[in-house]
């Protein structure tokens, strides 16, 4: 959807000398995907951003939108058919939220109707009741919701691209959690291609299916979170993305990737001898014991039934905690740490048990990359 073709950007100085601000950026952000462009302050991130709409007109190169050369097109209309967000979010102060977000649409002649149906939509996207907010003005809204409404003036006019400045910098980290976990969910319904600057490392692992680095002007690498975690192409990225990239991963696979089986299980009124046997089979010192429906209800330690006889439901402990199948690994390793345990049950959103997951499995997925990278360069 978004082609870079050698695309460069050079400023004149007032001393007559130039200035490299992009220099042969190649790269392609495919349909639906999110692309985060990184780095330090000056690398070239945000002039590149910015030459995609023609904010900052190139030197050399191609750029090519939903296969189009952007220098056949109108720079205005160029801009009208992409969505852009800033970080200082840009409202229109004497207008409403509704008129704000419909700022493009009516400038491209869209029905009233039309346009102010789709702000009601958008708006209840981000979770804004839109008969609470529709009429407010933008000093009426706490921050964090006038960064949620700029995300949305640029969807307003269903734009296949769109460009993001930064756009959750200014705001408080609890907040920006917040907004971050809801446009991403919107992004699933929508699937726009972005791109999108940003100066945060963990926010990039979170957000991009692609992330670009860039160092003084020019692209280092670009590829996927997990694979840039794992595989940093030279020392400036492996200390750009800081020591400890290899907990960032835990933020990239969910609990489901390496959770273990659910067969390994017993009821209430299983005998206990039933659940000694289950776990010396597996290897197992612990074994959840489930409710009638299959919903977890607690587990039992072998070293508690080893020379024990009657029913499950005598001998089973309370489960101190468990993880949601659809959490992340940074998650589950928090609350192993902070239960003091090496292994948490797992459950899907109704609580029924869907397996186990382990200290070890967690570690084991972790270091398959690495085991993979070395046997490529073996090789």
């Amino acid at each position: 959807m978004i082609t870079l073709d050698k695309l460069s950007k050079v400023f004149e100085t007032p001393g007559g000398g130039t200035v490299i601000a992009a220099d042969q950026v190649s790269m392609e952000v495919p349909e639906g995907e999110i692309c985060v462009l990184l780095g330090p302050s000056g690398c070239g991130k945000t002039t590149t951003l910015k030459m995609i709409n023609g904010l900052i007109p190139k030197t050399n190169g191609k750029i090519h939108v939903a296969g189009r050369d952007t220098d056949e097109l109108n720079p205005v209309e160029l801009r009208r058919s992409i969505g852009y967000v800033i970080q200082q979010i840009g409202l229109f102060p004497n207008m409403t939220i509704q008129d704000n977000i419909c700022v493009v649409p009516d400038l491209l002649g869209w029905d009233k109707n039309k346009s102010r149906k789709r702000a009601a939509e958008l708006l209840e996207l981000v979770n804004l009741d839109p008969g609470i907010f529709l009429n407010r003005y933008p000093k009426e809204l706490s921050g964090g919701q006038q960064q949620r409404v700029g995300v949305i003036r640029a969807l307003a006019a269903d734009p296949p691209v769109l460009l993001m400045d930064e756009p959750f910098g200014a705001i408080d980290p609890i907040n920006r959690a917040v907004i971050q976990d809801e446009f991403l969910k919107m992004q699933k319904e929508i699937r726009k291609t972005i791109a999108f600057v940003s100066h945060d490392i963990d926010e990039a692992i979170k957000m991009a299916d692609k992330i670009a680095i860039f160092r003084d002007g020019k692209l280092e690498q670009y590829s996927s979170p997990d694979d840039l975690l794992a595989r940093p192409a030279n020392d400036f990225i492996a200390s750009f993305l800081g020591s400890d990239r290899t907990l960032k991963r835990l933020s990239l696979l969910s609990v489901s990737d390496v959770m273990l089986g659910d067969q390994i299980r017993v009821t209430a009124q299983d005998d206990v001898s039933r659940a000694r046997d289950m776990m010396r089979e597996a290897g197992h010192k612990n074994i959840v014991m489930v409710g009638p429906q299959g919903r977890a209800r607690g587990f039992v330690h072998l070293n508690d039934i080893a020379d024990v006889q009657g029913r499950v439901e005598e001998h089973y402990q309370a489960l101190p905690t468990v993880v949601n199948v659809h959490d992340d690994l940074r998650t589950a390793v928090s609350r192993m740490f902070r239960h003091d345990t090496t292994w948490l049950a797992c459950v899907d959103d109704d609580g029924f048990f869907k397996g186990f997951i382990t200290q070890r499995a967690i570690s084991h997925a972790l270091g398959a990359t690495y085991r993979d990278a070395a046997t490529v360069a073996a090789k």
